[in-house]
């Protein structure tokens, strides 16, 4: 939504509280577009740009971050799922419990 209205020139001013609360990553592309397209970006709490080395080691812990939250919410979901599908049965049958094979 906020690249939409950037594109179609929008948005005049993008303010910040920080710098890094736009994205997770990937922000100076929009930083960037903002630039092409006339947006004034204003960050209130400036800091000193990180180090090369620090900022690639947060971008990757970002990445890690991300992709493990990803897995162990499909993991939750198929849980929540599989509990479903076992309490609709379990209705089904008149609260019986099948015997084990």
């Amino acid at each position: 939504r906020l690249l939409d209205l950037i594109l179609h020139r929008q948005v005049k001013r993008l303010v910040l509280t920080h710098r890094d609360r736009l994205l997770r990553f990937g922000a100076e592309l929009v930083f960037a577009l903002c630039e092409k397209q006339g947006v004034e970006v204003v960050v209130i709490h400036q800091t000193d740009p990180p180090a090369f080395e620090e900022e690639l080691a947060q971008d990757v812990l970002e990445i890690i971050t991300e992709f493990s939250a990803r897995l162990y919410g499909r993991r939750s979901h198929k849980a929540r799922k599989l509990i479903e599908v076992l309490k609709s049965d379990h209705a089904e049958s008149g609260g019986e419990v099948a015997p084990a094979p």
